[in-house]
């Protein structure tokens, strides 16, 4: 990403537990930054006080139903925030993310959770196709992948 300015708006996106915490580690990042924030649980927003916040309906591969509005939400929140970068630590919401930012011009980056030390996530896997970048945070994952390593966000 250039030069961060208060005009480049960042979207990240995580679902809850593991991606969340990951996502948050990854503020100094975004400082000057204009960042919105998108999670499955309302409770996070006291984790970003002061940010743009905002709740997505929880789902996976088991909840087609609920996956399906995921995916609306996030279309939406992607087409309102009009994100330059979209940047995800993890599960079915950032792969969305990632998957619509090429509609509104945006770069994306999907970072694989620290806990798929063997294999890709699923999301992961299926970002590939559509992010700017993916990463692993292990370098053995990353080389049977083909994505890209730049060590560990913990």
């Amino acid at each position: 990403m250039a030069a961060h300015t208060r005009n480049t708006k960042i979207l990240a996106v995580a679902s809850g537990g593991g991606h969340w915490i990951q996502l948050l580690r990854l503020r100094p990042a975004f400082a000057g930054c204009r960042v919105t924030y998108a999670t499955v649980n309302p409770g996070s927003r006291a984790d970003v006080p002061g940010c743009a916040f905002h709740t997505v309906p929880d789902g996976n591969r088991d909840t087609k139903a609920a996956l399906i509005f995921m995916a609306l939400r996030i279309l939406i929140l992607v087409l309102l925030v009009r994100p330059h970068v979209v940047v995800s630590t993890g599960a079915a919401p950032g792969y969305f993310a990632c998957r619509f930012a090429k509609l509104v011009g945006a770069k994306s980056l999907f970072i694989d959770s620290v806990a798929n030390a063997e294999d890709m996530s699923l999301s992961a896997k299926l970002a590939t196709s559509h992010a700017s970048r993916v990463y692993s945070q292990w370098p053995r994952v990353a080389d049977k992948f083909g994505v890209e390593c730049h060590g560990s966000v913990l």
